[in-house]
């Protein structure tokens, strides 16, 4: 870094010390996934907003901070080291982008400036029952009646579907040709007549993703983004800051602070420390040699105009190293692994809990982990994407 980049470091550590409340680091401390207590994250976005700082990668006229990649990549650090609760990134990180590079004026005025002060919360409508990583299969049909388009379908691992008051989906407005060809991308407001919740309760006990059905839901034409059936491209460029957006680096460096955490109060087999076991210390080396790798590959990438299938690189190595460092974590906790504690993440949880402090969450944050390597497309995917564009493989 050079002085001025100090001196922002400084300025941001000044501003985590006198906002980021006990609460709110608790919130932060207590993720396991790439969720925080919603009202904590909402409290967050509202502090960071009062400064100008809910959505530092926006383009300054539409309420960025015209931070340089590097001003970017310190700010995120500086608030993941010092366990500050994620904001929800479904509408600052990908609607955002899209609505800017898409959207008409109207649109632009009406969403951005609603995504940037966290009055509006976005959920994701693209997966389906029949329709996962083979996303142009999707069924979910909106068919064209006057003013507005009537939709009927389901949309299913909606992450915080029962939080969001918007959505954004993609939808079957034709039939004819390749499945690419007939898909267009819609905004509604979720409380739309039609619109049903269901809430799914993942492994770790909590609600996180949800099944929205739609049945003749009018959606006002208005709210189209793009051309009609050309929503295919509207995604494919969503998916890259979907990818590509999300620092992974600065979650690694979380998780390695834990692992050392770990490994100073837990022994091995061997009656040592884990962190004076050669064999321990070793893998946990491989790791961080290539935490260091990703967060360098990961910075080139944001300094690129268009960093295209580039994405999936960061995206595929940065969720399968999230799970190698969650599975070393899980090996040094070895019977404290076992007690799933989800009381103890609660916000204003007061009891005790049963072993280190560290296995309240590495349980849940494992088994959180195994999902990233399908959800914005499945690492085969992104090999795939990576072998035909990247490498240039047929």
């Amino acid at each position: 870094m050079n002085e001025e980049e100090i001196a922002f470091r400084n300025e941001v550590r000044q501003f985590i010390k006198e906002n980021l409340t006990a609460k709110l680091r608790r919130a932060g401390t207590n993720m396991t996934s790439v969720f925080a207590d919603y009202d904590c994250a909402l409290e967050w976005h509202k502090i960071l907003h009062r400064k100008g700082w809910s959505a530092p990668e926006w383009p300054e006229e539409h309420g960025g901070t015209g931070w340089s990649p590097n001003k970017q990549y310190i700010f995120q650090r500086e608030l993941k080291l010092a366990n500050a609760p994620a904001l929800m990134a479904l509408g600052i990180q990908m609607l955002g982008p899209i609505l800017m590079h898409y959207g008409t004026e109207q649109q632009k005025s009406d969403y951005l400036p609603r995504i940037l002060s966290g009055e509006d919360i976005w959920c994701q409508g693209y997966s389906e029952p029949g329709a996962g990583s083979d996303l142009a299969s999707l069924s979910t049909r909106a068919e064209r009646d006057g003013d507005d388009y009537v939709v009927n379908g389901s949309k299913i691992w909606t992450s915080f579907a029962h939080r969001a008051n918007k959505i954004f989906c993609l939808v079957r407005t034709a039939t004819e040709g390749r499945p690419q060809a007939g898909i267009s991308f819609l905004l509604a407001d979720m409380n739309l007549t039609g619109i049903t919740i269901s809430e799914i309760t993942g492994l770790d006990g909590t609600v996180e993703q949800c099944q929205v059905f739609f049945n003749d839901v009018r959606i006002p034409s208005a709210n189209l983004v793009g051309e009609e059936n050309e929503g295919w491209g509207v995604a494919k460029y969503l998916l890259e800051f979907e990818r590509g957006g999300h620092n992974y680096s600065n979650d690694h460096q979380k998780l390695l602070a834990k692992v050392r955490d770990i490994s100073g109060e837990q022994f091995s087999n061997n009656g040592l420390l884990y962190k004076d076991d050669p064999f321990f210390v070793s893998k946990l080396a491989e790791l961080e040699i290539d935490a260091l790798a990703l967060e360098i590959t990961e910075q080139r990438i944001k300094s690129s105009d268009n960093p295209g299938a580039l994405t999936s690189v960061a995206k595929l190595v940065g969720t399968e190293l999230g799970q190698k460092i969650t599975e070393l974590s899980v090996d040094a906790l070895g019977a404290y692994i076992a007690p799933l504690q989800s009381e103890a993440l609660e916000i204003d949880y007061a009891g005790t809990v049963i072993g280190p402090s560290n296995a309240v969450t590495t349980s849940a944050e494992y088994i959180n982990m195994r999902a990233s390597t399908i959800y914005g497309g499945s690492a085969e995917i992104q090999r795939n994407i990576i072998a035909r564009a990247v490498l240039g493989l047929r």
